[in-house]
């Protein structure tokens, strides 16, 4: 359970959002990112809504409303592209994700926080379409698992699952 009164900053939220996401909890990765999109300054809250709205999109898949998840992926997906387009292009040496745990700017950066919007944008774009066409019977759980953070070489291809 998230308590109601969580307060965290950027780059502690998308960390255990990211955890929460990948454990298959994406309700309670919902609870985090709302918490965050409430208390951001406004030139953030489309990206806190937006990931909120993507891992309600996951929670109705777990819970087989396909119906239900395609309409709040694709709708996080417009918030979190709203965001990244009003932060514009990345700030000069941005190109590539921090290291882990680096302070970055929250917009203009490429990754805010460590969040690779792309692969976020590129999953819930697939995963809405696949579900849309298919239902949810073909989806391997590990694509209602996804990554917020950008992938580390600590935890590439190799890596153990969480």
């Amino acid at each position: 359970m998230i308590p109601d009164e969580l307060a965290l900053a950027g780059p502690d939220a998308a960390r255990l959002a990211d955890e929460l996401l990948r454990a298959g909890r994406p309700f309670h990765a919902h609870e985090v990112l709302e918490a965050s999109w409430k208390s951001a300054p406004p030139g953030e809250r489309d990206l806190w809504q937006g990931l909120a709205q993507v891992a309600v999109g996951l929670t109705h898949a777990h819970r087989g409303n396909a119906r239900g998840a395609v309409t709040l992926l694709r709708r996080g997906a417009d918030r979190v592209r709203a965001y990244r387009d009003a932060a514009g292009p990345p700030a000069p040496g941005a190109a590539e994700p921090p290291a882990p745990g680096a302070a970055e700017p929250p917009a203009g950066g490429g990754f805010p926080y460590s969040i690779d919007i792309a692969a976020v944008l590129a999953a819930c774009d697939d995963l809405a379409a696949r579900i849309e066409q298919r239902g949810l019977a073909d989806v391997p759980a590990a694509d209602l698992r996804p990554r917020l953070l950008v992938q580390t070489e600590a935890d590439g291809p190799g890596a153990p699952s969480p």
